[in-house]
């Protein structure tokens, strides 16, 4: 019986291109109506078309997929599925940017153990990476508040009345409301603009 032969493609978000790692398939013999793809973190394995390609893979189908962080980034779980994908479904993997990860070769005891070796390294070092971004992202946000910076949309600009019908909020000509209205915003933004605009001395 002819293996059938797949391949797994993931970006993070759906603004990441995912061409290069498609192109390694292809150039690997994936057939493009095999190729799986799925934009979403790599976190862990609860995403559609993954799913979708492990019921459709049979034993001795072959898997291919660009690097190891592609198939996941948790590092308990990328060697959970792998077990699942080459133990369980008895289908066998290639890494493209590892040799040392191909399941078809070394079927014996030595090359089984040295692909489970390279297995639980790469996995770590993904999963420790990821972990690393993550802690380097919040002290960036830190260090970057610290020094002032505001995170958020930038609020919009003040309508060309604003500072005119805040005075006259302000000698008690107009109420809050008929002044937010005037400057076509909510009273709670009207009031939040005004403080600042007080508190920079702006009008």
């Amino acid at each position: 019986m002819i293996r059938s032969i797949y391949g797994y493609v993931r970006v993070s978000t759906r603004e990441q291109n995912e061409d290069r790692q498609i192109i390694a398939l292809r150039e690997a013999g994936v057939s493009g109506k095999n190729v799986f793809i799925d934009k979403q973190s790599g976190k862990d394995f609860e995403r559609p078309q993954y799913k979708k390609l492990l019921r459709k893979m049979k034993k001795d189908d072959l898997l291919y997929i660009k690097s190891i962080d592609r198939l996941g980034r948790n590092y308990e779980e990328i060697l959970q599925q792998w077990r699942i994908i080459t133990k369980e479904k008895g289908v066998d993997i290639v890494v493209l940017d590892m040799s040392l990860l191909d399941t078809r070769r070394g079927k014996d005891l030595m090359g089984t153990f040295l692909s489970d070796i390279v297995l639980q390294v790469l996995s770590f070092v993904s999963e420790n990476e990821r972990t690393n971004i993550r802690k380097r992202q919040t002290e960036g946000i830190a260090a970057a508040k610290a020094r002032g910076v505001r995170f958020g949309r930038p609020p919009r600009p003040l309508p060309d009345n604003f500072h005119r019908v805040c005075r006259k909020w302000r000698a008690g000509k107009i109420t809050g409301t008929a002044a937010a209205k005037e400057c076509g915003m909510p009273l709670s933004t009207f009031r939040y603009r005004a403080e600042i605009c007080e508190k920079a001395k702006s009008f």
